[in-house]
């Protein structure tokens, strides 16, 4: 092991000890290999030298190794996560299932309960705030929108004390409260522009759609089926397809549409950038005042931004720094530490998250 300046640093280069904040969080573990984003995440935070393994250290490694396989290319081939696994299965599945509905098949639901039945066993992996399919073609946005609404669905239900026997059905909701859009054309689906008023029609049509499609489904219970048709309506009545008010609205498909508009606007498109999750939940906080339903958005921002303290993050400014401290009265605008210095989010309101930065495994 040698203790080098980060000025001398290398990509390829592999910590040896952990390396601290100074504010003795964790910033890089053991193990990491270091890449130009790590180097640029320890010069942002002024870290002046770190701990590597040696030249000699890293022979000694590869002659370990039985089959002689560096370390950086463990790293490219390292094996998708298991939740990233039946992450991908699911939207592969959903796909199909898209496919077979505008044929005229009917809907596996049995195969589509099994797979996410997979899916939600490691469903304690899936952080709201830090998750982000790796890339989405422009074509499959929906089925990533709907698997993550699944997941998100099914913690909103616990979250807020739904009986357990609900909680996959609440899920399901999630899944399937797309499933209307596969009868609307997909050049109305992926147009990057403004729709027509036709077109916007037509795409409104999907809610309709989507109960007929459901509606003798005997495996889903009403209130998955009513999540297709209600889940844009709003609370003031202003939504749509029936203008319905908060007391006629099914409470699955409330959990829908903050799912729905939280993973629609962070989620990467070929046209937008992903939109800061932070600056979605404040969004959506504002939405619970006659949109969307008060009790249910408030426990899902304190539920996702609990526990986020040493979180690395990029302001809009581009510094980057960590969460220090959550204010529970302000959970959206948490204090930051950039370079020593704390930047309090609820007084320099010109000021927000732009992005999460996930912290890589290094255990490889």
């Amino acid at each position: 092991m040698a203790t080098v300046a980060v000025s001398q640093i290398k990509p390829g280069d592999k910590i040896a000890q952990d390396v601290l904040t100074p504010l003795g969080s964790v910033l890089f573990h053991k193990g990491k290999i270091v890449t130009a984003r790590e180097l640029e995440i320890l010069q942002a935070f002024l870290v002046p030298s770190v701990v590597i393994n040696s030249t000699d250290d890293k022979n000694t490694d590869e002659d370990s190794s039985a089959d002689k396989t560096s370390d950086s290319n463990k790293q490219s081939v390292k094996a998708a996560s298991p939740l990233m696994e039946q992450y991908d299965l699911t939207v592969a599945l959903l796909k199909r299932v898209f496919a077979q509905v505008n044929s005229g098949v009917n809907i596996p639901i049995l195969d589509i309960r099994n797979q996410l039945e997979a899916l939600l066993q490691h469903i304690g992996d899936y952080k709201i705030l830090n998750f982000s399919p790796p890339s989405v073609n422009n074509n499959d946005y929906l089925f990533h929108k709907s698997v993550m609404s699944a997941m998100s669905c099914y913690m909103l239900a616990q979250w807020n004390s739904f009986p357990r026997n609900e909680w996959m059905q609440a899920a399901l909701a999630g899944l399937l409260h797309d499933i209307g859009n596969a009868k609307v054309d997909s050049a109305i689906l992926n147009k990057p522009s403004n729709l027509t008023t036709e077109e916007v029609e037509e795409m409104k049509r999907h809610t309709v759609n989507g109960y007929q499609l459901l509606k003798n489904v005997t495996a889903l219970t009403e209130g998955a089926k009513l999540a297709a048709l209600q889940h844009h309506e709003r609370v003031d009545g202003s939504g749509y397809p029936l203008g319905l008010e908060a007391q006629k609205i099914h409470p699955f498909a409330k959990l829908v549409a903050i799912s729905d508009i939280f993973n629609a606007m962070t989620m990467k498109r070929a046209y937008r950038k992903a939109t800061s999750p932070y600056v979605v939940l404040e969004q959506i906080q504002k939405d619970s005042f006659g949109k969307l339903e008060p009790v249910y958005v408030q426990t899902f921002i304190d539920k996702v931004t609990q526990f986020h303290n040493g979180t690395l993050v990029r302001l809009s400014d581009n510094r980057i720094g960590e969460i220090v401290f959550s204010d529970r009265n302000a959970p959206t605008r948490p204090w930051v530490s950039v370079n020593g210095t704390i930047i309090n989010l609820t007084v320099e309101r010109q000021l927000f998250i732009e992005e999460i930065i996930p912290k890589t495994d290094s255990s490889k």
